[in-house]
């Protein structure tokens, strides 16, 4: 995939031979005479899509290590490879130890260009993950570490940016997939909660029997089974934020709980005697419309407006499809490092492939997608026959042969579209299901009814909530029609 690199040096010469070696790589350049023309560009509007900096060390007004130091203060995550004329350890020590990854001789062959360059990105990328991974783990993942461009997605962040400074209660909704919990996560980590608990509970996949003791606790010898006392998801929550997940799916009843919770910042748990008091900072989410659902009686109203104080509407991936590119770029990298590929990028039709797909699984989907196809490529660039799904959904026929050994060999590892928490079912080839056999003959109503069921499964990612409701039936009568059709043996 192409990244950005900057090439600091005073000589002509030197800069045109680099810039020719960079481009035949496949990256772009950006190109300066000097050092102070180096900071002035790394400060400015173009610095933030520099991913590289080479940069001569030996240079009139402005030396390489002058540039060396004032970048590793303004920029510390930017890398830099110097390059000098002379080869001394002396000098290689000492822009090492002033921050410098690498360093090349002039001049350097356009092979060890090549790998110096390449070593360099992994690396970045790599310690970028980590980074993001960690402000994730530790509750401090801002709206800058997300990957998104699109206009929509811009409002999206506007409004987060809006919501932390306050301590108001939000309701994010969108479609299954579409990455609520992340904004939830950057909200936290750009108010003054960041480093505080963020608490994840997923209300459609709470037992409703033990919705109550999960939430606000119980005390030992509260009902059978509690043989000691256990801390519910609002006190694990304390002075941080308590993110409820598919909150429509929360039973009747224990929307009064949560609203009296709500009212007087106190939770009573099962079996004691006094509420304890809470500080936490609600962030709900949902795919499905509450309003209706608050009209229609399945959800309390009171309980509806106290939650959406704050709303923020995520837009489905197909409404951002700007977006799909640097999602794309951004999970080759992390699953090639993660998996120990070779996969450097993708090729261009086969990004158009992505590009004028429609996502019905959202960010999830695209995630599991591109997994998929880095874990089979066999190849530096993914193409077209590494996404044999999504071509024969859009109706390109790359040969069934080649489509079919693909997929076996992903069902054989354990590997479908689901990769990441998927019954694992791979659905039919063609994205279509044929009501006649090869006789002629109408199929099974059951044979039908499975295919349909892997199909579902397959499009939303193995998120079971959203392909009941795709299917219009019941969670419980999706897992029971799974263990009948044997579904969860094929997987």
């Amino acid at each position: 995939m192409a990244q950005t690199i900057l090439i600091v040096d005073d000589d002509p010469t030197q800069r045109r031979l680099l810039e020719a070696a960079i481009q035949k790589m496949g990256h772009k350049t950006v190109i300066a005479g000097g050092g102070r023309e180096a900071i002035d560009i790394i400060e400015g509007p173009e610095g933030q899509v520099v991913d590289l900096m080479m940069l001569d060390l030996v240079m009139p007004e402005m030396d390489g290590f002058a540039v060396l130091n004032h970048v590793r203060t303004q920029s510390p995550n930017l890398p830099i490879i110097v390059l000098t004329g002379q080869g001394g350890i002396e000098t290689v020590v000492s822009a090492m130890r002033a921050g410098a990854v690498d360093f090349f001789v002039k001049p350097a062959s356009p092979e060890r260009i090549k790998v110096g360059i390449a070593n360099t990105l992994k690396i970045q990328a790599l310690q970028g993950e980590i980074r993001r991974l960690n402000k994730r783990k530790t509750g401090s993942l801002t709206f800058g570490d997300l990957i998104a461009e699109s206009p929509k997605m811009k409002q999206v962040i506007r409004l987060g940016e809006r919501a932390a400074k306050s301590n108001i209660p939000i309701l994010i909704d969108g479609e299954s997939g579409v990455g609520k919990e992340l904004i939830a996560l950057a909200i936290q980590g750009q108010s003054d909660r960041a480093g505080k608990p963020f608490i994840t509970v997923n209300c459609g996949a709470i037992p409703e029997n033990l919705v109550e003791s999960i939430l606000f606790g119980h005390e030992k010898g509260s009902f059978t089974g509690a043989s000691s006392k256990h801390m519910g998801k609002f006190q694990e929550a304390h002075s941080g934020t308590l993110f409820l997940d598919e909150i429509g799916e929360l039973p009747l009843d224990m929307q009064v709980k949560l609203l009296r919770a709500l009212q007087e910042g106190e939770v009573d748990s099962v079996g004691a005697s006094k509420p304890v008091k809470v500080d936490i900072r609600l962030i709900s989410a949902t795919n499905k419309d509450l309003l209706t659902l608050a009209q229609s009686g399945k959800f309390r109203e009171d309980l509806y407006y106290r939650l959406n104080v704050f709303p923020i509407s995520i837009p489905p991936l197909r409404e951002r499809l700007e977006d799909v590119t640097l999602l794309v770029d951004h999970f080759i990298q992390r699953f090639s490092i993660e998996e120990s590929k070779k996969v450097t990028g993708i090729a261009s039709d086969a990004l158009e492939l992505l590009v004028n797909y429609q996502w019905p699984g959202n960010v999830r989907q695209l995630e599991n997608a591109v997994f998929r196809a880095v874990v089979l490529a066999d190849k530096e660039q993914l193409t077209i026959d590494d996404f044999p799904q999504i071509a024969a959904a859009l109706g390109l026929d790359r040969g069934s042969a080649a489509s079919s050994e693909t997929t076996d060999s992903a069902d054989a590892a354990g590997l479908g579209s689901g990769a990441h928490g998927s019954v694992g079912a791979t659905g039919p080839a063609n994205g279509a299901i044929q009501a006649i056999d090869r006789s002629g003959n109408l199929r099974r109503l059951d044979e039908i009814e499975g295919e349909m069921i892997e199909l579902a499964i397959d499009t939303y990612s193995g998120h079971m909530s959203e392909v009941a409701r795709r299917l219009g039936i019941g969670r419980s009568t999706l897992y029971r029609k799974v263990r009948e059709l044997g579904l969860d043996k094929r997987a």
